[in-house]
């Protein structure tokens, strides 16, 4: 008997009965004559609180666009203030079990920001600005200088302080007097006698470059050197500023690095409170050199923020002033009038945040990034999407409800640039503390600030969330650990790689075009059910290993 089965043209099986099929090659054109809607929702219906009550990332998805490039072409770049842009939208939490300046190091090396905490004393967190600042230069224009008297011994010290070991020695080891040498960590490391100067055992044989000598003229230079270090001079032999080569290899090894155009240096922020004390605290990192100072509170729209605000545009007009936390447009319109230059979303969203259970106050992250964001765009004031950030998903969700930046705490809190050091779980696995700033742990750290007898000492923890002279404490924040995640220089490029290619699935190649197609309604949105949230992770496993990146 012959085999009918699959036959199209024996059995006649009929997709629609009764209907005449349509020319294939006419899909385009009916689809634009007859469908007169999009799949899905735009974000305005999608995020209507009245229809659908407060939205959270997991609640919806983003559909697919048409892909017409590779990933690779995605552009990322994406402004954190006013005046400063990043290639990167990824920025690390002031919290101080994820960015101190080790993190916000290499968090700008990456082409995102670190934000150093402020749960210490005004000096260490300077210090940790200077650290940053110093780390990635062109020209030096502050280097640090030997004098002839200086011992082997003292040029150690220095190294063990400043974290390098190349000094050019002055002849009175000031900057602008004349060039006598260089030191480097090769002449002093075995040097038997610590008490000789370091002019027994400095380099005089020196390439040096005219003052007057362009950024890339210098790095020419320096390239076809075999020297570690290229000091700038004047016509009598003068030191002016200096030019690193560890400095030029960062710049072929980190070509995202978020740097300032004029000096080359690290972009650096640091976070503040918005006491009176905050002010001297201010004065340090400015004079360290800080670019962008964020306002920390956990409920911005506070007569005490935006005096502070108004204070630092007036006092420091050449500093960009991120404030907030907020989640609605009234506290934003305050902060955005007092004159900030970005603003920071979010409340009680953190994976380490309680506000919302103990408080009752705060609101859905979707909800609020989209809200203050659109009203934020009006007057070209940047948002940041900070907290409730779990994975790659939930960072391409915050940017296309139009933050222009997220701030990730948890998601960091293991790698290796965190502060804190490894231990073993009681299950065995490799983790780190983490605590949230609003947690009884962060609130009774003894490493900053001092009150009167019988009041809470008063610190970062307590001052962000206004508890300052209270005799009883109320957390809202909790203290864990988070697994081991390696080192940032994988992981973040891990983040990228997915939000390139996230990007590209919704058929954006930018996080511009992406904020313009959510505006006109080209991105288009889905909720999900709680069915759909399962069907959309891992189901129907017996075991499985999830490993995130090679």
């Amino acid at each position: 008997m012959p085999l009918t089965n699959g036959d199209v043209a024996i059995n006649n099986p009929q997709l629609a009965p009764g209907r005449k099929l349509i020319d294939h090659r006419n899909a385009l054109e009916f689809l634009e004559k007859e469908y007169n809607h999009q799949d899905g929702l735009d974000v305005q219906t999608l995020l209507d609180s009245k229809s659908h009550g407060g939205l959270t990332y997991n609640d919806f998805l983003v559909l697919p666009g048409y892909i017409g490039f590779p990933a690779s072409e995605v552009a990322l770049d994406t402004p954190v203030t006013k005046r400063i842009s990043l290639k990167t939208p990824l920025l690390s939490s002031p919290m101080d079990t994820v960015t101190e300046h080790s993190m916000a190091i290499h968090m700008a090396l990456l082409g995102g920001l670190g934000v150093i905490h402020h749960n210490c004393s005004a000096e260490d967190q300077a210090e940790m600005v200077r650290k940053v600042k110093r780390f990635e230069n062109g020209f030096i224009l502050d280097p640090v200088v030997l004098s002839p008297d200086t011992t082997v011994s003292e040029a150690k010290q220095l190294k063990e302080k400043w974290g390098f070991g190349g000094f050019p020695v002055t002849e009175n080891g000031t900057l602008r007097s004349k060039l006598i040498g260089m030191i480097t960590t090769r002449d002093i490391q075995f040097h038997p006698t610590p008490s000789d100067p370091v002019t027994s055992v400095m380099s005089t044989d020196l390439v040096t470059a005219p003052s007057g000598t362009t950024l890339a003229e210098a790095n020419a230079v320096l390239s076809k050197s075999k020297k570690g270090k290229l000091p700038i001079v004047d016509s009598s032999h003068n030191l002016i500023s200096l030019l690193s080569r560890s400095d030029l290899m960062k710049n072929l090894h980190y070509p995202l690095a978020s740097k300032l155009p004029h000096s080359k240096q690290l972009i650096c922020a640091a976070a503040i409170g918005t006491r009176p004390e905050d002010k001297d605290r201010l004065m340090k990192l400015a004079e360290a050199g800080l670019d962008i100072v964020v306002l920390d509170s956990s409920q911005g729209n506070s007569i005490f923020q935006i005096e502070m605000i108004k204070y630092i545009k007036d006092q420091y007009p050449g500093l960009d002033v991120i404030g907030g936390n907020v989640v609605t447009v009234a506290q934003a319109a305050n902060l955005i009038a007092a004159g900030v230059d970005g603003l920071r979303i979010g409340m009680g969203s953190g994976s380490a945040c309680i506000t919302q259970e103990v408080m009752a106050v705060g609101r859905p992250q979707a909800a609020s990034v989209f809200s203050v964001s659109s009203f934020a765009a009006r007057f070209g004031v940047p948002c940041i999407a900070d907290g409730g950030i779990q994975n790659v998903g939930h960072i391409v969700k915050g940017l296309a409800l139009g933050a222009s930046t997220v701030m990730m705490g948890g998601l960091l809190a293991g790698t290796t640039e965190s502060p804190g050091n490894y231990f073993v779980s009681r299950e065995g696995q490799l983790v780190k503390a983490y605590r949230g700033m609003g947690s009884i742990d962060a609130m009774e750290d003894k490493k900053a600030g001092s009150a009167a007898r019988g009041v809470q000492k008063s610190d970062a923890g307590k001052a962000r969330y206004f508890s300052e002279g209270d005799r009883l404490l109320v957390a809202q924040g909790v203290s864990g650990s988070v697994l081991d995640r390696g080192s940032v220089t994988k992981f973040v490029p891990y983040l990228l790689a997915g939000l390139q290619h996230s990007l590209q699935d919704i058929g954006m190649k930018s996080l511009t075009a992406l904020r313009e197609g959510v505006r006109d309604g080209t991105v288009r949105f889905e909720l999900r059910t709680v069915s759909a949230q399962a069907e959309g992770n891992v189901h129907g496993l017996h075991s499985f290993d999830k490993k995130l990146y090679s």
